[in-house]
């Protein structure tokens, strides 16, 4: 049976609360200065956490053809670093942010943008004005499904936001996607700590979710598997935790601050592993016309 859509998104909701309103002072202590929480791209041996995550927004805009765009799409935008990049770097004239976390829609609101917007919104309620020549998701789509969906269910949730993207696209635009995914492991080998405490009510995909969901939606034109990046984020993550753990107890006490030291060791461990993957994945929609005809989309 599949989940009614307002308790979908009202479960999306809490979950993306209990985890990002712990506070922005307490990110802000262990992530790099432009709050980016999500895997770096690591190429070098001596790369620092903000140069790799700063690679990391490079491919993802170049994927999509920031430098051309008009308008893009940032679904779970976070602290707004894929924003910022759109704004300042690309000049892009219109930028759309998607975040169920009110701090962070308060955050990137305040940063004042040239051309940016931000709304409090699950993607299965927004109702876009306009296509994007581009969307990037990063480390959203790991909150879409349930632990208690079926793999049927699941790959039917990922099919309708695939779906979506593809209608919200121009014909020639891409989406650039970022997802922890299930490797070596089942979803019932996963840590119960991780699925209760961290990530509550969210469950992985696996890459042949994916693929299947994308099926005569999406051509995928690259997947990679950078599980290894994101062993060396976390860790990182956690050097800089421990470096100023005293403040971070201040901020939000000894309980919270254990808790994300603890998140992040097994983060690591999982993607050492192989148990978790890191899928970078760029998709075009496949043309809803024949042999150079008009795109028949609404």
């Amino acid at each position: 049976m599949s989940v009614p859509t307002t308790d979908r998104m009202g479960t999306a909701a809490a979950a993306v609360r209990h985890h990002y309103d712990v506070g922005n002072e307490f990110y802000r202590l262990w992530l790099d200065e432009t709050l980016t929480y999500s895997c770096a791209l690591r190429e070098n041996p001596d790369d620092t956490l903000e140069l790799a995550q700063q690679r990391k927004l490079r491919f993802h805009l170049d994927a999509i053809g920031a430098a051309r765009a008009e308008t893009v799409l940032d679904i779970g935008c976070g602290w707004g670093s894929v924003l910022r990049e759109l704004s300042q770097r690309h000049s892009v004239p219109r930028s759309v942010g998607l975040t169920l976390s009110p701090a962070q829609a308060e955050y990137v609101t305040a940063q004042g943008f040239p051309g940016v917007e931000v709304h409090t919104a699950n993607w299965l309620e927004y109702r876009p004005d306009t296509r994007f020549d581009g969307i990037v998701s990063l480390g959203a789509f790991e909150h879409f499904a349930r632990p208690s969906d079926s793999p049927d269910e699941k790959i039917a949730v990922y099919r309708d936001f695939l779906t979506r993207c593809r209608d919200w696209l121009t014909d020639r635009g891409a989406l650039s996607l970022q997802t922890i995914a299930y490797a070596n492991m089942s979803r019932e080998q996963a840590s119960s700590f991780m699925q209760q405490e961290i990530f509550p009510d969210a469950d992985l995909p696996t890459p042949a979710e994916i693929v299947a969901a994308a099926e005569g939606i999406f051509e995928i034109v690259t997947l990679r598997n950078d599980r290894l990046d994101y062993a060396w984020t976390c860790e990182q993550w956690a050097r800089r935790l421990r470096a100023r753990r005293a403040e971070a107890v201040a901020v939000v006490g000894d309980e919270v601050v254990a808790r994300y030291e603890r998140y992040l060791k097994l983060s690591a461990l999982g993607f050492r592993m192989g148990k978790l993957g890191l899928l970078r994945i760029v998709l075009r929609p496949y043309p809803n016309r024949f042999f150079g005809g008009e795109d028949t989309r609404g």
